[in-house]
């Protein structure tokens, strides 16, 4: 089967590499538009505008064959309040601030457009992680907030760079909070007859 990622990130990417798949990227660059304000839902609705974006390029191409094209968005959620990526660094101070000491979620969610024999289908599921945080002084986030690495991160902050030493303890799939909760993609497109 072939798979096509609608992602340019380079931790899902990763991920997928690490996991053994071989795969295509195909960037999505729809205009996302939310119609819910669960993170659950909010979540996977990105993750099939994603996908479904890319399925429309890919199917008006000539070589169109059967794929898997795999679409993600990563949230991060506090008292059930989406958390985005920060505009400047007094807002990723703020948001920081608030996780500071605290429990957090960060969902994923999935959305597989699939072409086969000439028919299309969707499969869409999301993945939930609780991180808790340290406290955190005022010093510490100044620092990292004065380093521009939260800008482009839901939440601020991302699990695998600078601001790991600041992550008490997971509940969950931790490559969900990287990006891609890649073990249960791979259970999923084993039960879907897709591997």
């Amino acid at each position: 089967m072939k798979y096509i990622l609608a992602s340019a990130s380079p931790r899902r990417k990763e991920l997928l590499s690490q996991a053994g798949f071989s795969y295509e990227v195909i960037p999505s660059d729809v205009d996302e538009k939310i119609s819910c304000i669960i993170p659950s839902d909010v979540v996977m609705e990105l993750a099939h505008q994603k996908a479904w974006d890319v399925f429309q390029k890919v199917s008006q191409t000539a070589a169109h064959s059967d794929c898997v094209i795999i679409g993600a968005d990563t949230i991060v959620a506090y008292n059930g309040e989406i958390l985005g990526k920060p505009d400047d660094a007094a807002e990723a101070y703020d948001m920081l601030s608030m996780l500071s000491d605290r429990t957090h979620q960060v969902y994923t969610g999935v959305s597989l457009v699939i072409f086969q024999n000439g028919q299309v289908r969707t499969h869409d599921f999301f993945e939930q992680t609780d991180v808790t945080f340290y406290p955190v002084s005022r010093q510490e986030l100044l620092k990292y907030t004065a380093s521009k690495d939260p800008l482009d991160k839901a939440g601020a902050y991302g699990i695998q760079g600078p601001f790991a030493i600041h992550v008490k303890g997971i509940s969950g799939d931790y490559n969900n909070v990287v990006g891609l909760p890649i073990s249960r993609l791979y259970q999923e497109l084993k039960a879907l007859n897709l591997l």
